[in-house]
């Protein structure tokens, strides 16, 4: 069993990465109430993080619920999922009210003789 984290107030970042793997059941609405960044990425295309990324995400609803204030947040995942894209489409009008923006991984760069997937991020 997890032992409960110690009282003390949130942490405030411009960018968390949301731990994948194993260490990606940890993240609960505990971790997003206590770790509030502007934005989180969400990356790992594996079946562990697959298997419990509808809890992160749900999470991350419920723990920004909490913060009180009208601070923007942008999720970013760096994968494709039907988890995701189900998770995105039944809770998008909740993500509006909480200030919440997921982008689209539809951009991508070209260097030397490799293309992939990005997104700039500006703070």
């Amino acid at each position: 069993s997890r032992a409960a984290a110690p009282p003390g107030p949130p942490v405030y970042v411009d960018l968390a990465y949301v731990p994948g793997s194993w260490s990606a059941r940890t993240v609960d609405e505990e971790f997003f109430r206590r770790v509030r960044s502007l934005c989180y990425v969400v990356s790992g295309d594996d079946h562990l993080k697959e298997g419990v990324m509808r809890g992160i995400l749900d999470a991350l609803l419920a723990g920004k619920h909490q913060w009180g204030t009208d601070i923007q947040v942008t999720l970013i995942p760096t994968f494709d999922s039907l988890v995701m894209h189900e998770w995105y489409q039944e809770t998008h009008e909740r993500q509006q009210e909480l200030g919440i923006t997921v982008l689209g991984s539809n951009s991508t760069v070209a260097m030397q003789d490799e293309t992939f997937p990005a997104c700039k991020v500006e703070f």
